[in-house]
């Protein structure tokens, strides 16, 4: 399939571009950005920031602009636009019958929109059949959530299932490349721990909520979960640590019983052979020392969920931190897995 990415010159539409050399199923057709980026070299346009060389047929792409006219031969776009932009361009997209894969935030919360992780709630994908953008339903939106809710709907999914979730108390220690480029100022983070991320916590309780929805008539039924969060900034470059403390509905036996739930996880789509599904998902360290950001970051091309320090607590009843890339499987990783799901389910509507 020829695919566009939106934002192309950032640092999200950067991790599209590294991602999708060589995808066996999707080919970069189109590279969009704003106007004074609009019609030069790709090379010549970017800051290109990504620890491998640019590849020599996207350096010399021409960049258009982010209007669907000029996405021709186009069959989707994934979207690395900041959300200043991307709730007016992505509706014209959508409008104009080309599918979003969309990174950005406005359209999370739209209730006809799927907010995916494919491993949690893959059946959340019947909500496109509820868009009006187009009358023919050619043209859709699906957004993937933000970089902590990712990983903590990951972690909370095999608990959920099992004994319900009603209380997370959740510190995030986010890394450096989560705030894009230039981020933030190395004399505010090196050596140091910035306790607040503007914007961060406000969206965590209710995409974790909207991915643990239950898909009933055609709606989506949420959890009703109680979450605190506290998101802090930490001086490491990939991989967003979450320390979370759970009040379970159900309590369980004891400790054998939660690392159980965890290993004994089925993933909903493991015999889809989607080409960015890890073939661990979820991985679970006995190492007390484990999981760390530089040392497991990566693993599964940067897919994989790391979960350790597993414990029952004495408040509430368990504790865990759970670690994952975040700019891969929190933001274009994800993006692009969710895109192999709805090839593999045939929501992409041929001419």
């Amino acid at each position: 399939m020829n695919v566009g990415i939106l934002g192309a010159t950032g640092a999200v539409g950067q991790k599209f571009i590294r991602l999708l050399q060589n995808h066996p199923w999707f080919k970069i057709e189109a590279l969009g950005a704003s106007q004074r980026s609009a019609g030069k070299q790709y090379n010549q346009a970017t800051n290109w920031i990504e620890d491998v060389p640019l590849p020599d047929d996207i350096a010399s792409k021409t960049v258009l602009e982010c209007r669907p006219s000029e996405f021709k031969g186009i069959d989707f776009v994934f979207s690395g636009l900041d959300s200043s932009a991307a709730f007016e361009i992505e509706g014209a997209f959508a409008k104009a019958g080309i599918p979003v894969i969309s990174n950005a935030k406005n359209y999370r919360m739209d209730e006809t929109v799927p907010l995916l992780v494919p491993e949690v709630n893959p059946e959340h994908i019947e909500l496109i059949k509820n868009q009006k953008f187009t009358n023919n339903g050619s043209g859709w939106i699906v957004t993937n959530p933000n970089c902590v809710a990712v990983p903590l709907s990951m972690a909370l999914k095999p608990l959920h299932d099992t004994f319900g979730i009603e209380t997370v108390i959740l510190t995030t220690m986010q890394a450096v490349s989560g705030a894009g480029y230039p981020g933030v100022a190395s004399l505010d983070i090196l050596g140091n721990v910035v306790p607040f991320i503007s914007g961060e916590e406000s969206k965590i309780k209710p995409e974790t909520q909207k991915l643990l929805a239950n898909f009933e008539d055609g709606k989506l039924n949420s959890p009703e979960i109680k979450l605190q969060a506290t998101a802090t900034r930490i001086p490491t470059i990939n991989g967003h640590m979450l320390s979370a403390t759970v009040k379970l509905r159900q309590s369980p036996s004891d400790l054998e019983e939660i690392k159980k739930t965890f290993l004994n996880w089925k993933n909903p789509i493991a015999k889809l052979d989607l080409p960015s599904s890890p073939e661990q998902v979820i991985l679970v360290h006995e190492e007390d020392r484990y999981p760390q950001p530089r040392l497991h970051a990566d693993q599964e091309g940067g897919m994989q969920l790391h979960i350790g320090r597993l414990r029952i607590s004495e408040v509430f009843d368990i504790s865990f931190v759970a670690m994952a890339h975040n700019t891969i499987r929190g933001a274009a990783g994800g993006a692009i897995l969710n895109a192999e799901l709805l090839v593999k389910k045939g929501i992409f509507k041929k001419d």
